[in-house]
């Protein structure tokens, strides 16, 4: 097993912050949330949801030429450089990176992962969701883009016990497969993981800007039982993909969850990740010799 250290990914395009001057000329509409920082530096209101979902907005017409991207309320707001990093450590796992298909489990009302690898190395996506709403959502998204169309296809989930069954086909053939699991445990401890947020950020209100629906924050189990299922679930799926991944958010999880791999007959590797002082990792599993 490999462990690789470092901050943002070294290609990742983000890696020495954000040109706001850059953004708004892309998108003017921007221009309302910029303004001067304590330090005189041009920065938005991080605690204001409307400025970061204008943000996102911006970096994704900036950067990767994706237009009409739009969020319903309550839906998680995805840190763009902290998803591009995933992709770029994904891309690692190839010797060649070119002409690779993926599975985006869960792929949530942003579709952030599907649009920025489609954008970022043309890769093609499989996009699947238990929430048909969120999928809807993204084929707005697809609509406005028209040469994304024929890389992303979007499936629905439509049994929650499930992760590969009844999205993959048993002959179909994949690259890779990246999932953001549900971190909380409950509906309970996601809300007042909102709450402490919220207090961090100094904010008055119940919601948090990131928002995040049901399915996308909490799982029984929680985030070890979702990719502990996983896991499981994939040694049945392993003629059909090369790579299995998902991100990691808490270290303590890791023992288990490998020695579920080990279980399974798949080797790992983790790879650790982190966005300014948010720390998390990436493990994989392959079944064939690394």
């Amino acid at each position: 097993m490999k462990e690789i250290k470092h901050n943002l990914h070294p290609e990742n395009i983000h890696r020495f912050g954000y040109d706001f001057e850059m953004l708004i000329k892309a998108d003017p509409r921007f221009k309302a949330f910029v303004k001067p920082n304590p330090y005189g530096n041009l920065s938005i209101e991080f605690a204001d949801p409307k400025a970061v979902l204008a943000l996102n907005r911006s970096l994704l017409l900036a950067h990767y030429q994706i237009k009409g991207w739009r969020l319903p309320p309550d839906h998680l707001c995805p840190p763009i450089p902290g998803r591009a990093d995933y992709l770029h450590y994904v891309s690692d796992l190839f010797p060649d990176k070119a002409n690779l298909k993926g599975l985006d489990i869960g792929t949530g009302a942003s579709g952030i992962y599907a649009l920025l690898g489609a954008s970022l190395f043309n890769w093609d996506f499989i996009a699947s969701d238990i929430d048909k709403k969120s999928l809807l959502n993204v084929a707005r998204i697809l609509s406005h883009n028209p040469q994304l169309q024929d890389k992303i296809e979007l499936r629905h989930q439509e049994n929650s016990r499930f992760i590969f069954r009844n999205v993959l086909e048993m002959d179909e053939r994949m690259d890779f497969t990246i999932c953001n699991p549900p971190f909380h445990t409950s509906a309970k401890e996601a809300a007042q993981g909102t709450q402490r947020k919220n207090r961090n950020l100094k904010l008055n209100t119940k919601t948090l800007n990131f928002g995040g629906k049901n399915n996308e924050l909490w799982y029984p189990g929680g985030e070890l039982k979702f990719v502990s299922l996983m896991i499981r679930e994939s040694e049945g799926f392993q003629k059909n993909c090369t790579w299995f991944t998902s991100l990691i958010s808490k270290k303590e999880n890791l023992p288990h969850l490998l020695k579920v791999i080990e279980e399974m007959g798949a080797s790992p590797k983790i790879v650790d990740m982190s966005q300014g002082q948010k720390k998390s990792r990436m493990l994989a599993w392959s079944y064939g010799k690394l």
